[in-house]
């Protein structure tokens, strides 16, 4: 709990700037950026290849503890320096691989970038496997605001100092010429503190290399590359599929349109960030367990609901969120959101179906339903973005995710039988999408703020009394909550 209450608390920290960057940078500015930061993820997977979930998995037996850790991070310091030096000699050639090829710097930039977070990212996973949430968090959220503060250091405070007094000392080290550049600036200065602030937790190691152990973490983890890989490209290749594919006069104006509107569904990823970093270790600890089949279902079951209020509480209320994007220009992009958030909906309960191959070891299985998920993500994209543009994104994402979704558990029901309430679960998704369906039309009829309003709010404390109704029985077991179904 206190590992996603810090990664919610960090990371909505961090998507506070997207309101600041929306709104500050030129919409094909924004689009640069965020074609970065697309890429960047895929090389977070290259360059951890499935080790945090490695190192949970091996650490269960307490006596390989220590020669787990160093066998991880050794491996980890000799790949990452590789990595990095391979991404310096081939920058030019991603650089323009991404649409960006006035700016090699970028990918120098988030070549160190990635390099510090691959190296804190066993020692990350150290605190969380040992009980230290208070590190973790701390940690974390200082590197968020360091971010936050460079940031607007670099785009809005030096800009004013530069205009008003030229010769302050506190522009030796500022360029204008670099402007969103600094984005990227701000993101280093944040990964070397948080690597220095885990020094104690990553220098613990030591330099004892288990051959055998190596290969057999290797066998568990590089098909969770392989699945990894394949969901970043479900996850953010489509900005680069957009800049490259796209018929619109600038393409990185549409990446910015849709990569702004993407960040409005915050709330379920946030939530499912939070989740996946809880959740894991404690779904390894309880496997062992007599009852841990019907703890999973259980908890399935909570998560759809809170992922389906979220859903409601954004596509309801979208004409306020909408002001989270700074620029109105970017507002023409809103219809994705419903999809998109449908789209991580489903995302969020592929993995919580996905403990099954992790719990038995069939890692490759994850590796090809992910596959599955990106060979869809590629042809709708490539067929379908000439003529839709971010739309044919948004649905690719959507088909994406139901089809891995679906696969999971179809796989899982026989490898690792969980006795999921999927008729259920389908209902209440099912459910919420025709209110969001009754509310577009209601407000189809009558577009008045306060009418919108006023409909948002009875239909969703519609579908609250709907869950207390039906969930009476259960949610009469949760501390604080069994205090206000009685």
């Amino acid at each position: 709990m206190w590992y996603g209450a810090s990664s919610i608390a960090a990371r909505f920290l961090n998507y506070l700037l997207t309101p600041y960057l929306t709104g500050t940078l030129q919409t094909a500015d924004y689009g640069e950026m965020s074609l970065v930061y697309a890429l960047i993820p895929f090389l977070n997977i290259v360059f951890t290849y499935g080790l945090e979930t490695a190192y949970f998995r091996y650490v269960q037996k307490k006596e390989r503890v220590g020669e787990v850790y160093n066998t991880i991070t050794v491996s980890l310091i000799i790949s990452t320096i590789s990595f990095t030096l391979i991404l310096l000699l081939f920058r030019n050639s991603l650089a323009e691989m991404i649409s960006i090829k006035e700016h090699p710097e970028y990918i120098t930039w988030s070549a160190f970038i990635i390099a510090f977070d691959a190296l804190t990212t066993i020692s990350f996973a150290k605190l969380r496997q040992e009980g230290r949430p208070v590190k973790y968090a701390f940690v974390r959220i200082v590197g968020i605001i360091v971010n936050i503060v460079l940031t607007i250091f670099f785009l809005s405070v030096c800009p004013a100092i530069a205009k008003k007094n030229p010769d302050s000392i506190l522009l030796t080290f500022y360029d204008a010429k670099i402007g969103v550049g600094y984005v990227f600036i701000a993101n280093l200065v944040q990964s070397v503190i948080t690597f220095l602030l885990l020094w104690k937790e990553f220098s613990a190691f030591r330099w004892k290399f288990n051959k055998g152990l190596w290969k057999e973490i290797m066998v568990y983890s590089l098909p969770l590359l392989i699945a990894g890989f394949g969901g970043m490209i479900n996850e953010t290749f489509d900005r680069i599929m957009l800049g490259w594919w796209s018929t619109a006069a600038n393409p990185k104006v549409e990446v910015g349109i849709y990569s702004g509107c993407y960040k409005l569904s915050i709330l379920i990823t946030l939530f499912i960030q939070a989740f996946r970093l809880g959740a894991e270790p404690f779904f390894f600890k309880l496997a062992q367990g007599e009852n841990a089949q019907r703890v999973y279902a259980r908890v399935m079951k909570f998560f759809v609901i809170t992922i389906c209020f979220m859903f409601l509480v954004v596509v309801l209320y979208i004409g306020i969120w909408k002001h989270f994007i700074q620029n109105p220009k970017m507002w023409v992009g809103l219809k994705v959101v419903p999809v998109l958030l449908l789209a991580n909906m489903f995302l969020g309960i592929y993995y919580n179906l996905s403990i099954w191959y992790k719990l038995t070891n069939k890692t490759m299985a994850g590796a090809w339903i992910t596959l599955a998920g990106a060979l869809i993500t590629l042809v709708i994209n490539y067929l379908f973005i000439p003529k839709f543009g971010y739309m044919a994104c948004a649905w690719a994402t959507f088909f994406c995710y139901g089809t891995m979704m679906v696969l999971s558990y179809k796989w899982g029901q026989k490898a690792y039988r969980i006795p999921y309430a999927w008729k259920k679960l389908m209902a209440y998704i099912i459910i919420v999408v025709l209110i969001y369906f009754a509310h577009f039309g209601l407000n189809m009829l009558w577009d008045n703020n306060w009418f919108n309003m006023g409909t948002a709010t009875a239909l969703l404390l519609s579908f609250a009394w709907l869950i207390v109704k039906v969930e009476r029985q259960e949610l009469m077991k949760i501390p604080l909550v069994n205090k206000f179904v009685k």
